[in-house]
């Protein structure tokens, strides 16, 4: 089994940070918004070094999806910032109505998102983010694993026309995937090929798989992690491909089980080739305050909870 090593912690939002920086010295229609949050949105490098470009809207979410809408007419690539419950919840109005509805070419840019936003609690940790932009039509949902993919997808969304919804978090987690590898949406990346137990993760939780599969490798299981960045559109081809082989599913990710990853995974599944899934994710409730490393082993988001499922699901082919 490949094996991946972490190449230095780092945290995903700082890797849009870097995507961001780097769009503003290659491409002139590329605009930032933020919503009083520069900093932990790491957006400071832009915003010193294109001071017309970026717009400190301050505690107006609502006002900066409307404004970046009106922005996408005269041509220009609008990024906007805010915390990943603010960036959604706050602001579904205005998202699914001037900017879904509309097509408007707007990249939402969501950090803070699951429950490793940590000590804040349950009312910044929002759990649903997911499901309400994927049912969005038009909108892109992309949760990129690490620091590298998440620079990777914030240049490569500047090149796509249309609404996009990027997720990505607060805390440092392992930086593994290559620094010069492209961003493709809606391409799966195959990491680890096994025989025994498909494990489709997103986010935080492809590392989690990771160690997962190596722990069910000693045990004499093989299994096979795909990282699947873009939840929408979502890469059924590399699914299916790999639950024919295998003869069952495991999905993982730092979201409710209603409307995120899994329910994606289970609709392809379902319409194509309906093999046993155990779904790896918060079980319907909200989150509480706690660290990163509290809250998700108490949630079960974890390698542990991984290989259970990946064992849970084997029984059942």
């Amino acid at each position: 089994m490949k094996k991946y090593t972490d190449s230095g912690s780092k945290d995903t939002r700082s890797g849009f940070g870097a995507g961001l920086e780097e769009l503003g010295k290659t491409n002139e229609n590329v605009v930032a918004l933020c919503a009083d949050l520069t900093g932990s949105l790491k957006m400071n490098a832009f915003a010193d070094q294109n001071p017309d470009r970026f717009y400190q809207v301050g505690i107006a979410e609502a006002n900066m999806m409307g404004i970046a809408a009106g922005l996408t007419i005269g041509g220009k690539i609008p990024f906007t910032g805010t915390f990943a419950n603010f960036s959604t919840g706050r602001v579904y109005d205005q998202i699914r109505q001037s900017i879904a509805y509309s097509g408007k070419n707007v990249k939402i840019c969501a950090s803070h998102a699951g429950l490793t936003l940590g000590e804040d609690g349950a009312t910044h940790q929002i759990l649903e983010d997911i499901g309400l932009m994927k049912m969005l039509p038009h909108m892109v949902v992309i949760n990129p694993c690490d620091y590298n993919q998440t620079k990777a997808a914030t240049i490569a969304i500047a090149e796509y026309d249309g609404p996009v919804y990027l997720r990505f978090g607060r805390p440092k987690v392992a930086n593994f995937t290559p620094a010069d590898a492209k961003f493709e949406i809606g391409k799966a990346d195959v990491l680890t090929e096994g025989t025994d137990v498909t494990i489709v993760a997103t986010g935080h939780l492809v590392w989690e798989a990771l160690q997962a599969a190596e722990a069910l490798e000693a045990a004499g299981v093989s299994a096979e992690v795909i990282n699947m960045a873009t939840i929408k559109p979502l890469d059924e081809k590399a699914i299916l491909a790999s639950a024919s082989k295998t003869g069952c599913v495991v999905t993982a990710e730092e979201h409710n089980r209603f409307g995120g990853l899994g329910e994606s995974v289970a609709q392809t599944l379902v319409t194509n080739n309906p093999v046993p899934q155990e779904f790896v994710a918060v079980n319907d409730s909200f989150g509480e305050s706690g660290t990163p490393a509290q809250l998700m082993e108490k949630y079960g988001l974890n390698a542990d909870a991984i290989v259970a499922a990946a064992q849970k699901v084997i029984a059942r082919k």
